[in-house]
């Protein structure tokens, strides 16, 4: 068993400017196991240093999105735009100590740089001739990149080094007033003392930057643990083509949030064993980092469905039925003043085995709820019936169920004990079973016709096999 770490703090810190990303809500899980195993902190910071796109709207998903999903954060929401201040102390002493300076080239002397250095088949770096000079003023503020060689160990994927030189003078802030994001991330994980920066893969090319910053600065430089990325089916990066990318439309759609969360600490990491469904606590204490894998994750909403399918049985009835209705009531087959809560649960229980997501439910139950189911009579023809045969049988249905006691519609059980010696009289059971269930349901599939009956009851049941009649001899 792994010895806990101790004074253990990460975050997560997703920019406000769209719905939170399933990706980023697969690493914010990362990350709250890691801080949950290890008794630690796990915080919540927002990077909203993007004024332009940064809306309040998208902080509320992201925050609506966690607190869905379960991961709590200890510390934060910490917005990035009210820390100001904090930015500018370090900015300054990047200035004051030569560690930074202004860049006064225009956007066109850099892009004719890298033009030429394209021309000449050279890396697109700026090494900048103010890097001596330190202007006063420019358009952008640049690191004073010492180009040294950079080694960090990657909890991931071991040792990782990177030529810092290849870097250039890169950028760090647009003023003293407006830090870019490496710089603000570095400043951000010293004040909030993160030891462990757990992210995804396509953050590792930002590391020999943030590094440096740190080493420029004084800072330590914490742990670092760079995820595979989300990949769709065809192994490219997870895009709305391969389906809802937003947390919420998985909440809309009608995913629980346990089978969500179970499903997303297994994309790219897995503990021993063929064992696919597990507890949250179960999943905070098996988690490790040796078991992550380097190659991308693929995201399978197939193996998404087929975990929230298990853990709709899980379910207790009470509980899907608290969980079915509003989606019923959306559907318009509800009135929210008026819910015969007892007939609701009953319909759920036939479908709890094979509801995939919530959101189905309306669309598989309708036919309880309408008047009127609609179909093509010919749905109702069993194997080889004729039309005769079929009007045979649904008169014999009309008379057996007119006859049936009024007591019994509500115990499946006693209907199929009244119905059953009339469907064995004909000598093939589907002549009278298949028509029954067809006309009650008005499809191919669905639950038995005995089940069905029992929640329609004698009057809409009779007048089901009325409408067949007629529909018919029309």
């Amino acid at each position: 068993m792994a010895i806990k770490q101790k004074n253990v703090r990460v975050r997560i810190a997703p920019s406000p400017t769209g719905p939170l990303h399933i990706g980023t809500a697969r690493t914010a899980l990362i990350n709250f196991l890691f801080a949950r195993k290890h008794i630690g902190t796990f915080i919540l910071r927002i990077e909203d240093t993007d004024k332009e796109r940064s809306e309040k709207k998208w902080e509320k998903d992201i925050s609506d999105g966690l607190v869905w999903l379960g991961l709590k954060w200890d510390e934060g929401p910490l917005r990035q735009s009210e820390r100001g201040d904090l930015y500018k102390k370090y900015l300054k002493k990047l200035l004051d100590e030569k560690n930074a300076f202004y860049c006064t080239h225009t956007k066109e002397d850099l892009e004719k740089e890298q033009t030429e250095q394209a021309e000449q088949k050279k890396s697109p770096i700026h090494i900048c001739a103010d890097r001596d000079t330190y202007p006063e003023t420019g358009a952008i503020m640049r690191f004073k990149n010492p180009g040294w060689e950079i080694t960090f160990s990657d909890a991931v994927r071991g040792d990782i080094t990177f030529d810092a030189g290849l870097l250039g003078d890169f950028s760090v802030a647009r003023s003293t007033e407006e830090p870019l994001y490496n710089f603000a991330a570095v400043v951000d994980d010293y004040d909030m003392r993160i030891s462990h920066v757990i992210r995804g893969e396509d953050h590792i090319s930002n590391t020999p930057k943030q590094i440096l910053l740190q080493k420029a600065l004084g800072f330590p430089t914490p742990l670092y643990a760079h995820l595979p990325l989300a990949l769709g089916t065809d192994r490219s990066k997870l895009s709305k083509r391969h389906g809802p990318v937003s947390l919420m439309e998985y909440k809309a759609k009608g995913y629980l949030p346990d089978a969500v969360f179970n499903f997303l600490a297994l994309l790219g990491w897995r503990p021993e064993g063929e064992e696919e469904i597990f507890s949250r606590e179960e999943l905070i204490s098996k988690f490790s980092f040796e078991d992550v894998q380097q190659s991308g994750a693929v995201f399978n909403i197939e193996k998404l469905n087929w975990v929230n399918g298990m853990y709709i049985r899980k379910l207790s009835l009470s509980d899907l039925t608290d969980l079915c209705i509003p989606y019923l009531v959306e559907e318009g087959l509800l009135k929210e003043d008026s819910i015969d809560r007892d007939m609701v649960a009953g319909i759920v229980a036939l479908e709890q085995e094979r509801l995939v997501v919530l959101s189905e439910i309306g669309e598989r139950t309708r036919f309880f709820f309408e008047d009127t189911v609609k179909y093509d009579w010919e749905l109702l023809l069993w194997k080889d019936m004729t039309k005769e045969a079929l009007h045979a049988s649904l008169e014999t249905l009309k008379t057996v169920l007119e006859s049936a006691p009024d007591g019994i519609f509500s115990d499946a059980q006693k209907l199929q004990d009244h119905i059953m010696p009339y469907a064995e009289k004909e000598g093939n059971k589907g002549i009278l079973l298949w028509p029954l269930r067809a006309l009650l349901s008005g499809r191919k599939a669905s639950p038995g016709p005995f089940d069905i009956l029992a929640i329609l009851g004698k009057e809409r049941s009779v007048a089901r096999v009325e409408y067949a009649l007629d529909l018919i001899s029309s």
